[in-house]
């Protein structure tokens, strides 16, 4: 996860809220526990929501489904 962590670092330091989307449900895919699937959906919840992003609809109904919200 080195190379997305690194994506991830650049992207919250210019603030990038549609990259960040994109970065954290990429991690959400590859997380090793659903947890982890769960904590990553979250914050690219969160960073649709306050980019104003269209996928915080999907991401909001997943996380629904999984019992998060």
């Amino acid at each position: 996860m080195n190379g997305l962590d690194a994506r991830m670092r650049a992207a919250h330091e210019v603030g990038d809220g549609p990259a960040l989307v994109a970065l954290y449900q990429e991690a959400a895919e590859t997380a090793q526990s659903d947890m982890a699937c769960g904590f990553f959906l979250t914050h690219a919840f969160v960073h649709a929501l306050e980019s104003g992003d269209a996928r915080a609809d999907d991401l909001k109904a997943r996380l629904r489904g999984m019992g998060r919200i």
